[in-house]
């Protein structure tokens, strides 16, 4: 959750504010306060979503998925790809609505409420590491995409997921998993009651190397303890979650030099890339629901420590003992939110009011990038300490005009400070900026089975903390101007929602997003870089269909269109933005009955992903090679509480690519640097076999 300046004081005005109007409608009362029992997307939104773009993932549907990392979860959200250019303990890269993310800028992502995105990092402006979920112990995902709701601020331009996680569990269970390249895993977890409330434990530990040549040697650990109790009509909750990981990385490599002969698929141009992380969180939650309101207030402190050795240029500048560099981050997040949502009757009409605020302060106190041959330290580029605080209140109100018509309109503010106290003097100073962002959506329902959405608005993102006073490029020395610490960004969107049967649910939205511009730090290089403003335009069409208790079937369809804009129409592309997705899967078990319970007897399923040829070059002249990747599962409940499942990942074997890029390195025996496309493969088949025990 962003919030930047004065935690304090926005908490305050949340509680001033609140509005105290007496609910007269009992039936907008339960929408706007009642809690909701998630199950997945088959659950109806009409009537209550503001627009065709958000929507929940339930646990049952996100089992269903063979995962190949963590961060994969955020595939079950329309047009979103999630892929990797390292190492797996590397944060992934991720894609959706015509962006190239990175590493998570311009898409928000929080666990119970807890931000995961990283301003100011070491390694790229907003990353996002998903590495410490455990997948089992996910309750389901709420997303919402698009720049048109009040509560999502910082890095929310193309939407933003909540991840949730279970709060008890019916009885414990041990997971244990194993599979081709030294894939070894075990996850388990238990609940019992604890005085007046339920104490859930659980974790898992990870082994892995991969296929490369090169062992990823990947040795994970991660944990949860949460305590949750009720008294009266108040719930509380105690959450701690602890991640460790580090691993041998196979970044990206040249294909001329795979094309030649010279070096395997799966091999590498430096054998000593890799890195280390660390996250540690601790939050606690308080909500109340009374007759006619709602609270939620959570306060959390995190400490994230990450250390990466990369090498993407090989000899690119130093040609005696190469490009490899080492970025670190390390740092303590503070911060919380308050939310008072208050149903009110006014001018005739039912509202659904509500208030909030959220905040965090960065506190990094180790950010630096240094010159390194074999993990060996040989100079330093830059070293930083920098104090990041942002602060946003927002306030947005649903109003029913008529039973066909309603409104959701909000704005938000956010304010930001950034103090950074660099090597240099020159690349040291303060910046303030703060931004105001209003937001509406209207939606007008014809029947009870159809809903048409038009919402439009603003958002923004901010630039990495350094690059809003830099003054000197710490690589090269040359004198360069300081980004705009804020981002402007726009957009609005047209939707259409159907459940034409209580089993089947599509979506469809056509949208338009604008960015002032993309001025962003390159922590790779230790200075800013400045790209011209961009539009993208796109469709999105999402469809789940239960045509019986047994069968379940899902397809979503993304083309999005990305160009900088006011550049000549022969250099506008926008490298790396993905211009179409399909995403598709049908789930099968032999035992009917309700979704949560559709593990009985056999089941099975299958999954295709593709997405299609994309630019690498502004011009448009090199593509990127399309990918279409195929998995399964099949699996059946061999006894009480037991559970037998066999995944088979890349079924076909496809030798396609998780990530491509254009740009120059130099390989070892080249004279001169080389402009060419670098890849990171894609896994080949693999086998998984996994055997659960609930006890």
């Amino acid at each position: 959750m962003p919030l930047a300046g004065r935690p304090l004081l926005g908490l305050a005005l949340v509680l001033v504010l609140a509005p105290g109007a007496r609910a007269q409608s009992a039936d907008t009362s339960r929408r706007a306060l009642d809690t909701v029992h998630v199950v997945g997307r088959i659950d109806d939104l009409i009537g209550s979503a503001a627009s065709a773009s958000e929507g929940r993932i339930g646990a049952a549907e996100l089992r269903r998925r063979p995962l190949a990392r963590e961060g994969e979860v955020l595939e079950t959200v329309p047009g979103v790809i999630v892929t990797q250019h390292s190492g797996e303990g590397k944060a992934n890269q991720y894609f959706v609505r015509g962006f190239n993310l990175d590493h998570g800028t311009d898409f928000r992502t929080s666990v119970e409420g807890m931000p995961v995105n990283m301003p100011t990092h070491g390694h790229g402006q907003g990353y996002t590491d998903l590495g410490f979920l455990v997948p089992e112990l996910v309750d389901h995902l709420e997303y919402r995409l698009g720049v048109h709701h009040a509560a999502l601020g910082d890095f929310a331009s193309a939407g933003g997921a909540d991840i949730h996680l279970v709060r008890t569990l019916d009885r414990p269970f041990v997971s244990l998993s194993g599979g081709g390249h030294g894939l070894a895993r075990v996850a388990g977890a238990g609940a019992r009651r604890v005085a007046a409330g339920d104490l859930l434990v659980g974790g898992e530990t990870k082994m892995y190397d991969g296929p490369w040549l090169r062992a990823q040697a990947l040795r994970k650990a991660s944990g949860l303890a949460r305590y949750s109790w009720s008294r009266g009509a108040s719930r509380f909750s105690v959450l701690g979650l602890a991640y460790r990981n580090r691993w041998n990385a196979t970044d990206q490599i040249a294909l001329r030099a795979v094309d030649a002969g010279a070096l395997s698929r799966f091999g590498q141009l430096d054998s000593t890339a890799g890195g280390a992380a660390r996250r540690y969180s601790f939050s606690g939650t308080w909500s109340h629901v009374g007759d006619r309101s709602v609270q939620r207030l959570q306060l959390f402190g995190i400490r994230s420590d990450l250390r990466l050795h990369s090498n993407f240029t090989y000899f690119l500048d130093d040609p005696i003992r190469g490009d490899q560099f080492e970025q670190v981050d390390r740092r303590t997040v503070i911060g919380g939110g308050a939310t008072h949502r208050q149903a009110a009757r006014a001018f005739g009409v039912e509202h659904a009011l509500m208030i909030g605020a959220e905040s965090r302060v960065d506190l990094i106190d180790d950010l630096g990038l240094y010159r390194t041959e074999r993990r060996r330290r040989l100079a330093t580029v830059r070293e930083d300490r920098v104090r990041q605080s942002g602060t946003g209140l927002f306030v947005e109100a649903e109003s029913r005009w008529t039973p066909q018509w309603r409104s959701v309109v909000g704005v938000r503010g956010d304010a930001y400070s950034f103090d950074v106290a660099s090597d240099r003097a020159e690349n040291s100073g303060r910046r303030a900026a703060g931004i105001v962002s209003p937001k509406a959506s209207v939606a007008f329902a014809p029947s009870a089975s159809t809903e048409l959405y038009a919402s439009g608005g603003f958002g923004f993102h901010s630039n990495d903390a350094r690059g809003t006073v830099i003054r000197i490029d710490p690589a090269k020395g040359a004198p360069v101007a300081p980004a705009d610490p804020l981002v402007r960004s726009r957009g609005a969107e047209l939707g259409l929602r159907l459940s034409p049967t209580a089993g089947a649910r599509t979506t469809l939205s056509v949208w338009t997003l604008a960015l002032a511009s993309e001025l962003v730090f390159v922590g790779d290089a230790g200075g800013t870089e400045a790209s011209a403003a961009t539009r993208r335009h796109g469709v999105t069409l999402a469809s789940f269909w239960r045509p019986s208790a047994r069968l379940g079937l899902d397809g979503d369809v993304s083309l999005a269109r990305a160009r900088f804009t006011g550049v000549e129409p022969r250099a506008s592309r926008i490298p790396g933005a993905l211009e179409r997705v399909v995403a598709a899967g049908a789930s099968w078990s032999a035992a009917p009955g309700e979704l949560r319970r559709a593990w009985d007897g056999a089941f099975g399923g299958v999954r295709v992903r593709h997405f299609g040829a994309y630019a690498l070059t502004e011009d448009g002249g090199v593509r990127a090679r399309p990918s279409t990747l195929l998995s399964a599962d099949a699996g059946y409940r061999l006894g009480r509480g037991t559970r037998l499942q066999l995944a088979v990942l890349n079924v076909a074997n496809a030798a396609a690519n998780d990530i491509e890029y254009w740009y120059a390195s130099r390989l070892p025996g080249e004279e001169v640097g080389v402009a060419g496309v670098h890849a990171h493969p894609v896994e080949p088949t693999q086998l998984r076999v996994t055997v659960e025990r609930r006890f």
